[in-house]
């Protein structure tokens, strides 16, 4: 017999066929994800609640409104204990972080009763039993055990603020909010900053209390037990027995005031 004589272009033909081939099905591999995910049903809205409010910026959760609670009360603590560390803390580092938490939580009080005043809020004007017992508590020790206090009840109290933060502007959709959250991180990262720049922060029992999920009430982020509330225009501003004095470092820039999502909806 014969041997057969190759078809001209019969190889490259196939060889063409294999990577289209390939290529299809890296296609299909891609879009069918796509096809997926655009075949799932919408996730329904959040429905309005009681917890849960319409805004011109967007859904108010419970979450939202106990947030702005507890960024007020966080200052209602640090700005009083901040000034005591100012007058009585023994070295230059515990008392510059009690003024970077005067400071820190004044502007962080004016961007909360702001966004509080907007979305017609009432906020505590006190702080809560704990926190004050808090405050009982560092006015009776003296020297060196008041800076290892002063250092170590707030780290370990905003360091879970901080948590508290990230879980809200992770989730907010209210955009008010979002920027707020933005603010606290800022601010609260800074007065961790300083209290661990002191050198008196105990990071192995602060450890131990959070992973025994110590009680934040007990300190700078209480949230139970919260005082009477007031309404927007009684909310009292913190002001430092100090004055208006400029603060002693960059405080960071407000977040910018976005505009209503829908000018028809209502707060």
């Amino acid at each position: 017999m014969r041997p057969r004589r190759p078809v001209p272009g019969r190889g490259i033909l196939s060889g063409t066929g294999i990577i289209v081939s390939v290529l299809a099905g890296t296609v299909v591999a891609l879009l069918v994800p796509l096809w997926s995910y655009a075949d799932r049903p919408a996730a329904p809205a959040e429905p309005l609640s009681a917890r849960t409010v319409a805004t011109p910026y967007g859904p108010l959760s419970g979450q939202d409104r106990d947030f702005l609670t507890q960024v007020r009360l966080a200052g209602l603590w640090g700005a009083p204990a901040g000034e005591r560390a100012e007058e009585r803390g023994t070295t230059d580092a515990v008392r510059t972080a009690g003024r970077r938490l005067v400071d820190g939580y004044v502007f962080l009080d004016r961007r909360t009763r702001d966004v509080a005043a907007r979305l017609g809020l009432p906020l505590p004007n006190e702080p809560t039993a704990r926190q004050k017992q808090s405050l009982t508590t560092l006015d009776g020790a003296e020297g060196e055990e008041y800076d290892r206090l002063f250092a170590n009840l707030p780290r370990l109290a905003y360091g879970q603020l901080l948590e508290r933060v990230a879980q809200v502007r992770a989730s907010t959709q209210n955009s008010l909010v979002r920027d707020l959250a933005d603010d606290a991180a800022t601010t609260v990262l800074g007065c961790v900053r300083a209290l661990e720049a002191t050198g008196d922060v105990d990071f192995a029992s602060i450890a131990r209390d959070l992973t025994a999920g110590a009680d934040p009430a007990d300190t700078a982020a209480a949230s139970t037990a919260v005082p009477s509330m007031a309404a927007p225009g009684d909310i009292v501003p913190l002001t430092p027995s100090g004055g208006s004095a400029a603060p002693t470092y960059v405080l960071p820039p407000a977040a910018s005031r976005p505009p209503p999502q829908s000018p028809t909806a209502t707060p």
